[in-house]
């Protein structure tokens, strides 16, 4: 009997994948496995790799006795209850580089084949028809591309849209300002700025509650008229019956769709008599290449977890030591708030982000913490899901400059936490430190102001005139409102850092999320300069 490891690869991979996977460790294929069958045999593996249709379930990783990795040999890790295989001490790791050139090139091939009628002049021809002038299309040289979305696939569009003699115009404001300039990429300051000059537009977001329906009538209304549209990304990102709309007013002359609101589908509404829009099957990741590099990529972190080599896609393990982690993990959950704050009230892309640390945190490995600064960062608004792997990766990648400052005393507090983000000329800067022996934790300073107030899911902030009555109107138009505040804190100075007169600053906390509408109704009256929402 054999005393190599043994690897269950549950399903379909490319056999080069397979066979590196051989040279180290017995291997067998389940892809035709019952469920009755994967139970049973589950037991046996201290490895598994899995596509998409394989859910590793908090059950399925109990079953697992031995196992050591779990490999996804894709981008998500949805299908994988990442917490419980942590728990469990499991390593998990995806191939999130394996798919961005394929998405990359295909988002070209639809919008060349939007420019030319490619598709529409195959399907007459191989009808038998000659019908030359009715396929007539548009070059794209000099022609104007606008890419909402400047991660990896969205640079990757711009280099080769590039080589094709057009100019590109990008929106992300999580990218720092040098890459765009790196790449000869015009930067816009917000999608309104791509959209009044594009020719094309293709997007390249996540999908959140934010970015839901990001291509909806109010964008479609602020393009060029004649726009082609092209979306490889997820299909939510477009609200459907706006660009239809949008299609039949002429607004938008053509649209080329990888991605749809829910697949497989057969019956969507673009489908039939509109021979302007170009349709694919969710092929952004679909090339013999793709697979093949999704399944190297993924045997050679299994390969590296089980024989002790560094996991470089672990999406769940950092590297730190278990003497500073007891220091410092419980700042991680302050460090995440502090950066998704710093973050919300930025104005303009973050080009920078400064870190500093102070007290007993000040003097251990802090990579953690600027880690889980970085997650707050960017969670929501990359491609690829943000993690304690990834995430100093993908902010070099978007051109985010991170420094680190640390000393081991702190004034006030025994540890404090400062998170600046740098947007060009301007500073972002938040303060905060955690309190008692629940270690909860307290935001200190925002807006250039002090106090010491508890961080809740849901805040307003407000910068006003430090003039009686102010309080009392942001609580009676909450109360209207129906807003029930927690707490409250204000800080206040005699003269603003910066001159501007906003000598004081409310930070008031909820049991709901605040709409931004009713902060800016606030804001907008007098004695008050600026107001911000922010859900953490």
């Amino acid at each position: 009997m054999s005393d190599r490891l043994k690897i269950l690869v549950k399903e379909k991979l490319a056999d080069t994948g397979v066979e590196l996977l051989r040279e180290h460790f017995d291997v067998d294929l389940g892809d035709s496995w019952s469920d009755d069958e994967f139970r049973a045999r589950l037991p046996d593996y201290e490895g598994i790799i899995i596509r998409s249709a394989t859910k590793m379930t908090e059950e399925y990783i109990a079953l697992g006795t031995n196992l050591r990795v779990i490999g996804r040999a894709g981008v998500g890790v949805n299908n994988v209850d990442v917490p419980a295989a942590t728990r469990r001490g499991i390593v998990v790791a995806n191939a999130p580089q394996s798919n961005v050139v394929t998405a990359a090139e295909h988002t070209m091939a639809l919008l060349m084949s939007l420019a030319r009628n490619v598709p529409q002049a195959d399907a007459s021809l191989k009808a038998g028809k000659w019908e030359r002038s009715k396929f007539g299309g548009v070059e794209v040289y000099e022609k104007v591309l606008g890419i909402v979305g400047f991660g990896r696939i969205g640079q990757l569009v711009a280099e080769r849209a590039k080589g094709f003699g057009m100019r590109v115009v990008a929106y992300d404001p999580f990218v720092g300002a040098e890459r765009y300039k790196d790449l000869g990429v015009e930067k816009a300051d917000t999608s309104a700025d791509v959209y009044k000059v594009a020719d094309f537009v293709t997007i390249h977001l996540p999908v959140t509650p934010e970015t839901k329906g990001w291509l909806n009538a109010e964008a479609f209304g602020q393009m060029k008229d004649g726009v082609r549209v092209v979306n490889c990304a997820r299909g939510e990102l477009i609200d459907d019956a706006a660009l239809q709309a949008a299609l039949d007013s002429g607004k938008v002359a053509g649209a080329a769709l990888d991605v749809f609101p829910s697949e497989p589908i057969t019956d969507y509404p673009l489908f039939d008599g509109y021979p302007q829009v170009v349709v694919t099957p969710h092929l952004g990741a679909s090339t013999a290449e793709a697979q093949d590099r999704a399944g190297v990529q993924t045997a050679e972190q299994v390969i590296a977890a089980l024989t002790g080599g560094t996991v470089t896609t672990a999406v769940n393990i950092p590297a730190i030591a278990a003497e500073d982690m007891e220091v410092l993990s419980p700042f991680v959950p302050l460090c995440q708030k502090l950066g998704k704050l710093a973050v919300s009230l930025a104005d303009g892309s973050i080009d920078g982000l400064e870190l500093e640390y102070f007290g007993r945190i000040g003097d251990r490995d802090t990579r953690l913490l600027t880690i889980a600064v970085l997650q707050g960062v960017l969670t929501g608004h990359t491609e690829e899901e943000v993690n304690q792997v990834n995430a100093p990766s993908i902010a070099d990648q978007r051109g985010i400059e991170v420094t680190e400052t640390k000393r081991a005393t702190a004034r006030d507090f025994n540890d404090i936490v400062r998170v600046t983000v740098v947007s060009g000329d301007t500073r972002q800067r938040v303060v905060g430190t955690n309190v008692g022996r629940l270690n909860r934790p307290h935001l200190l300073e925002v807006w250039g102001q002090r106090f010491d107030l508890q961080l809740e899911p849901n805040l307003a902030l407000f910068a006003y005139s430090d003039v009686p009555g102010m309080i009392g109107r942001v609580g009676s138009t909450f109360g209207e409102k129906g807003i029930n505040i927690v707490s409250a804190a204000v800080g206040r100075t005699a003269d603003d850092e910066d001159g501007t007169g906003e000598n004081a600053v409310m930070v008031v906390t909820t049991d709901a999320p605040v709409e931004a509408a009713v902060v800016e109704e606030i804001a907008a009256t007098d004695g008050f300069v600026r107001g911000r929402a922010v859900s953490l």
